[in-house]
């Protein structure tokens, strides 16, 4: 093998070394939307998502698809990256929880039956139980998913 040939690997290695957290923050935003697909959250084991109550309300977590969305790279440092979203009720459902609440509801028009009828403004408690539909995490198949990913890139700059 030439100097300039081992040279050459080694500033590839490095340039490696520095844009590893990048691809790094790629992978984990990628896993953590592919949560939303799968409908199950992925450590060890797979773990399934609890179904909704009404099925005809479509699929879960998915009605606008804001929080699929809003998955992004959030901060990186030479030996971490962190992930998340900015959407206001994401920590609920990732992590389960009750909401115990009065919710102020504004007047509206609703229609039942065919016919429009008018609601008068309201307040409402709210008393709900949500499951746990876990998205973003710690994950073992993730860090082994970062470290083939990984592992490929430098047999592909030594070979």
């Amino acid at each position: 093998m030439a100097k300039t040939d081992m040279l050459t690997k080694l500033h590839r290695l490095r340039q490696l070394h520095k844009r590893f957290p990048e691809l790094a923050a790629i992978e984990a935003v990628n896993f953590s939307k592919e949560r939303f697909v799968a409908k199950n959250w992925l450590d060890r084991s797979p773990n399934r998502w609890q179904p909704r109550k009404k099925e005809s309300r479509g699929s879960l977590m998915a009605k606008t698809g804001r929080l699929k969305r809003s998955v992004r790279k959030l901060k990186t440092t030479r030996n971490s990256v962190t992930i998340g979203t900015d959407v206001p009720y994401a920590q609920i459902h990732n992590e389960g929880g009750s909401i115990n609440n009065r919710v102020n509801v504004q007047a509206h028009s609703r229609v039942r039956k065919g016919r429009a009828e008018r609601v008068k403004a309201h307040t409402r408690q709210m008393n709900i139980r949500m499951p746990k539909r876990q998205f973003i995490g710690e994950s073992a198949i993730l860090l082994r998913r970062i470290e083939r990913m990984l592992d490929k890139q430098i047999k592909e700059i030594l070979k």
